[in-house]
């Protein structure tokens, strides 16, 4: 299982982010020429690893085409539209040290982790000090050059790579070192930084037309049209920063028409917070947030109150921790860690989100969260500046003990806000990003460690996204040529298909103590597939047990199998299993045949551990009890 703690939205530190110490030892005492070093990264930190060669639609240009590097205007060295507020920072705390440390560190040529510019420069808005203007000017002209240098060869740039995922903290770099340290940065350095920023900016959002130095580089345009994706969130960083420190009415007019009104759009469609990605990729939101806060500081326009979605993910996020507060649901692709353990980018996100609301609850709820997890601070250095961001004090935990998110259709409810207490979580929403999994109908359950839980989170890779890791109904055909959606020929598993249109109906009745009544209509994601009518799930929560009833019809020569993928080697005994602390009792049908599947025998090198219960025999249905043992 992947263990790292590289980013998985927006690997934003990886590559070429790593600096070596006798480096920024040069860089502090000189600020001369620079050799860089990157830092090895895993395969699985960024994300998506590959993204699709055909182009997305391609934007209208602004009313100008991007302007050649020897004519670019520089931006203003005066006061710019950048506006940081930076008054909260209680700069007698432990975490004000711990970030000073970290600084200073590399300014003596000790580097952290993925030290970036624009943490010298934080400082120097902070405190003052010429060293760290130095090494932020100095690490930006590093990019800058190496830029220049690509590009004179006929090549293009790093910032480019991985379909301009790193353009957003690089271009934040650029700018704020620009605004931050601008006596230092003399009129042709400026200029030179304008032009490759200008240029980068320009490319994200013109994909087809996109050039280094008068040639041509098109890329895919990938996810330059989808406010959901966690590409778009470093698309928008770069254009706000670059609009903002270059005082550009063409890119303050092209994000308040055209970038701006589809990403409120999209999340004034998500109450009840979360993501539609999951809870790996929708960690992402951490820089969505801060965006937010960017903005509002900068303009006076509050885009996180435009919906009640920022508001509302700080209760999705302590809802859907486990009890023992260290994990999470794991739903959708896991590919930092394929384990949901809580980290520093959970805790950045409550805290961003905590800043731009007022309400009491989601204060209360959020100081108690921040403050009762396994990350009671930035494990990493590199996130040490957000540990910046008040986390209060005291707080009380949610009153309710149910949770659903209308928007992506995710649930959560627990029998009470102790450690020892059964939690579980069910899916039942939209299915239409590319990181979420065919596991709508899916459930996990949860009492001091999992019971119940998909098999992704025990493979290698955390990017299991088929139905037959999860806990639903696998339906399989007998006619694996039958084409179906994204499904490899001679698949006989009928696949969820992901599609703007894919779905599911889920209505939620609240009982006591964390009770409830689910029912799901899943059936608008398999898209009209003939191998399967319809599939209505409805799941009964109460007294520590989970009930689930499954209704289908079946398309002709299809078989139904109830999964359940456990942790533990199941035992069989008759109609019941034992897993571990789970008992698993099959009601109906009463002639269900019950076998158990080992996941390291299908590939021992994807698969660390995990089994799975396979329930077959149910022609219309089934009904099965989850509860501990």
């Amino acid at each position: 299982m992947s263990q790292q703690s590289v980013p998985a939205n927006a690997s934003s530190r990886r590559h070429g982010r790593g600096w070596s110490s006798a480096f920024l030892l040069c860089l502090a005492m000189m600020a001369a020429a620079m050799a860089q070093c990157s830092e090895a990264g895993n395969s699985q930190a960024s994300a998506p690893s590959t993204a699709p060669q055909t182009p997305t639609p391609e934007s209208p240009p602004p009313p100008s085409p991007p302007p050649a590097t020897d004519s670019a205007p520089a931006a203003p060295a005066g006061a710019s539209g950048l506006k940081i507020d930076l008054s909260f920072v209680d700069k007698k705390s432990a975490a004000y040290s711990r970030f000073k440390s970290y600084v200073d560190s590399a300014v003596a040529g000790s580097p952290g982790y993925a030290f970036a510019a624009s943490d010298a420069a934080l400082m120097f808005r902070l405190s003052g000090g010429a060293k760290y203007c130095k090494l932020a000017v100095a690490m930006v002209e590093k990019q800058v050059a190496d830029a220049e240098a690509a590009i004179a060869s006929g090549g293009r740039p790093e910032i480019s790579g991985d379909s301009y995922l790193e353009v957003g903290p690089n271009i934040a770099d650029l700018a704020l070192t620009l605004d931050s340290c601008a006596t230092d940065i003399p009129a042709d350095q400026r200029k030179r930084w304008s032009a490759y920023a200008e240029q980068a900016v320009w490319n994200v959002w013109h994909h087809g037309s996109a050039q280094w130095g008068g040639k041509p580089h098109p890329w895919t345009g990938w996810s330059t049209d989808n406010p959901g994706n966690n590409y778009y969130y470093s698309f928008l960083e770069a254009t706000m920063y670059w609009a903002l420190v270059s005082d550009s009415q063409t890119w303050m007019k092209d994000l308040r028409e055209r970038r701006l009104p589809p990403l409120k759009a999209y999340f004034a469609k998500l109450p009840g917070g979360g993501s539609s990605e999951g809870t790996g990729y929708g960690a992402a939101h951490m820089r969505l947030y801060s965006l937010y806060r960017l903005w509002r500081d900068s303009t006076g326009e509050d885009l996180a109150n435009a919906s009640s979605h920022a508001h509302d993910s700080i209760a999705y996020w302590v809802h859907a921790t486990v009890p023992t507060l260290d994990r999470f649901a794991p739903i959708g692709d896991q590919s930092r860690n394929s384990v949901p353990e809580l980290y520093d980018y959970h805790r950045r996100l409550v805290l961003e989100a905590r800043q731009l609301t007022n309400e009491p609850e989601a204060l209360s709820m959020s100081s108690w969260w921040l403050n009762a997890i396994s990350v009671p601070s930035m494990s990493g250095g590199f996130n040490s500046r957000y540990d910046l961001l008040p986390a209060g004090k005291g707080g009380d935990p949610p009153t309710r003990l149910t949770y659903l998110a209308e928007g992506t259709g995710h649930l959560f409810a627990r029998t009470s806000w102790d450690k020892d207490a059964m939690w579980v979580s069910f899916v039942a929403g939209p299915y239409n990003e590319s990181h979420a999994h065919q596991d709508q109908g899916s459930f996990t359950l949860f009492a001091r460690d999992w019971l119940a839980v998909t098999e992704n989170i025990w493979s290698h890779s955390g990017i299991q996204q088929g139905t037959e890791v999860h806990n639903v109904v696998r339906f399989e055909r007998s006619n694996g040529s039958a084409s179906q959606c994204a499904a490899p020929g001679g698949d006989l598993i009928v696949h969820q298909c992901e599609s703007a249109e894919s779905r599911s109906k889920l209505t939620v009745v609240p009982g006591t103590d964390g009770g409830f009544s689910a029912t799901a209509d899943l059936t608008p994601v398999y898209r009209g597939n003939p191998a399967l009518g319809s599939w209505q799930r409805k799941l009964d929560f109460s007294g520590r047990k989970l009930t689930v009833r499954d209704q289908f019809k079946l398309g002709a020569g299809t078989r139904a199998i109830f999964q359940i993928n456990v942790p533990v080697e199941p035992k069989v005994n008759g109609n019941e299993v034992v897993a571990g602390g789970l008992r698993v009792r099959v009601l109906e049908p009463a002639n269900a045949t019950i076998s158990v599947h080992d996941w390291r025998k299908v590939d021992g090198q994807e698969f660390r551990s995990g089994w799975r219960i396979d329930i077959a025999g149910g022609q219309t249905g089934y009904l099965v009890e989850l509860g501990e043992k």
